[in-house]
């Protein structure tokens, strides 16, 4: 379950940077291009996905909450 989390936030933060790219890549007077829009749909379309594999893994007893532990 872990390498699945960590693969979902690698793919998260690749989206995020092509965004970054895109944005500065056509900022430059030339016509918008959606490249930009679409980087950030596939980062939010994998946020949801991360969540909906971690509650899954929650239902399914992969994982549980342990909480904070109580110092005295």
């Amino acid at each position: 379950m872990s390498y699945l989390v960590g693969l979902a936030f690698l793919a998260i933060l690749g989206a995020l940077a092509s965004a970054l790219y895109f944005m500065l890549k056509d900022g430059r007077g030339k016509p918008k291009t959606s490249h930009m829009a679409r980087a950030l749909a596939f980062r939010v379309g994998f946020s949801i996905l991360l969540f909906l594999c971690v509650l899954l893994a929650w239902k399914l007893g992969y994982i549980r909450p342990t909480g904070l532990p109580i110092s005295g």
